[in-house]
């Protein structure tokens, strides 16, 4: 059973980092491509950053240049690194695997319990 376990999220001034991690379970993880959504009160789930089983990544233009998504295969973990957090970043951050990274189908694969995010300004 496939098991994706979100943390590092919390309350941050604007400005402020945070690093998230999902550590997964249950499956070949170096197989899947991962990535990262977030979803804000009212909205639909969007991406942010993914990254495929070769590493080429892929990210929203709204978070282009403050956040880096990485993978590490041995640890079973993908990380977002969130720098220069804006207000309109709040939001709770799922971490997704998936067979193909087909980033804008957005009802598929496996996903975490998802972790808050908020940013104070």
């Amino acid at each position: 059973q496939v098991q994706l376990r979100e943390s590092g999220g919390g309350l941050v001034q604007t400005g402020r980092s945070l690093r998230l991690s999902c550590a997964a379970s249950g499956m070949f993880f170096s197989v899947k491509n991962m990535a990262w959504y977030r979803q804000a009160p009212g909205k639909q789930r969007e991406l942010v950053a993914g990254i495929t089983t070769g590493g080429v990544k892929n990210y929203a233009d709204s978070v282009t240049g403050r956040f880096t998504i990485s993978r590490d295969n041995p640890e079973n973990t993908v990380y977002l690194q969130m720098n220069s957090l804006k207000p309109e970043d709040t939001a709770v951050y799922y971490c997704n695997a998936r067979r193909l990274p087909n980033w804008g189908q957005i009802d598929t694969g496996s996903w975490g319990q998802g972790t808050q995010v908020t940013v104070s300004s």
